[in-house]
């Protein structure tokens, strides 16, 4: 059977590593504002210390998002020209992205491989209940694992969650009220900071073209978000505070890399383009739309009508001595 031990070491060390580092520091060990900082805050560096390890991950992933977008127009050539053919439509698709060298799941992978250390640091907090014998596992020291177990947020137990029950809340010394209080409100920020970061993404590039990208992309947006309101009930304050952490960091992430490389703007085709003519680009510098001002005609000089015979000029020629009356 295959063992995710060493997914657990790896979560313990990285965690025990900050908490040692910030408590080298001068973090105080006991508990300010109901809170044991040394201990969220190697949470939060479990977060930077996996993202920083997957950005060359990140990076293939905006990349592959870019060649996405650009096969967007083929794609929907496809889907025209296949239309009602969804088998042979698949199968287009699928040697235009092998031809093209893009791959439509790679916008997932960075979750992906999130989801081993999502799970090892579940484990890990679920495992911090003081009635527990086994407090070395993992390479912990049983000073180490009775000091994590009491460690808190606003005074209600990393370890405890939503549905503790009147047992676990018990061993924990924690108040039922005061984890319920702090865990919805820690679940509500994970629901919205999941769906933001989702619809950040969306909003500069647009949906996808095509279909299966598409499913993906809602499932993304509002599936994840939905079931988070179930399954957030069963995650620990420690790991609710990391899933957050983590939407955080993707949001400035996905900003930052938005602004430096701003997804491609899709040409759009109008009557012109129809009849074979050239489309004007719209959107000049800071993506305003600008206007080529009109051509001016040629002026022409003015026609001026001829004095009729036997009339008077009007204006007299000057230097001509004016006729004195006699």
């Amino acid at each position: 059977m295959f063992s995710l031990d060493w997914i657990y070491y790896a979560i313990s060390w990285i965690l025990l590593t900050w908490h040692s580092a910030w408590d080298a520091i001068g973090v105080p060990v006991e508990a300010v504002i109901g809170t044991n900082w040394s201990w969220i805050l190697a949470i939060i560096f479990l977060v930077v210390t996996v993202r920083v390890i997957l950005f060359p991950v990140f990076v293939k992933q905006i990349k592959s998002q870019r060649a996405m977008q650009a096969l967007q127009p083929k794609v929907k050539e496809l889907q025209e020209k296949h239309k009602g053919d969804r088998e042979t439509l698949q199968k287009e698709m699928m040697e235009l992205y092998r031809k093209e060298k893009a791959n439509p799941l790679m916008g997932c992978l960075p979750m992906f491989l999130q989801i081993p250390v999502f799970l090892g640091l579940f484990h890990t907090l679920r495992r911090l209940d003081p009635g527990k014998t086994q407090k070395t596992l993992y390479g912990w020291t049983v000073e180490q694992f009775d000091s994590a177990a009491h460690a808190k947020l606003f005074s209600a137990p990393i370890a405890g969650k939503f549905g503790s029950t009147a047992d676990e809340l018990a061993r924990l010394g924690a108040n039922g009220h005061t984890v319920k209080i702090v865990a919805g409100v820690l679940v509500l920020i994970m629901i919205a900071t999941t769906y933001l970061t989702s619809r950040q993404m969306i909003l500069k590039t647009g949906w996808a073209e095509d279909p299966q990208q598409r499913m993906v992309q809602r499932l993304m947006l509002y599936g994840i978000p939905v079931s988070l309101l179930v399954s957030g009930s069963i995650f620990p304050i420690g790991v609710i505070i990391y899933w957050v952490t983590n939407n955080l960091f993707t949001l400035g992430q996905q900003q930052w890399v938005l602004r430096k490389f701003p997804p491609l703007v899709p040409q759009k085709t109008g009557t012109a383009a129809k009849n074979g003519q050239p489309v004007a680009k719209s959107g000049g510098l800071l993506g305003r739309k600008t206007t080529q001002p009109a051509a001016k005609a040629p002026a022409t000089a003015p026609k001026v009508a001829a004095p009729k015979p036997g009339a008077k000029p009007v204006n007299p020629k000057k230097g001509r001595p004016a006729k004195r009356q006699g």
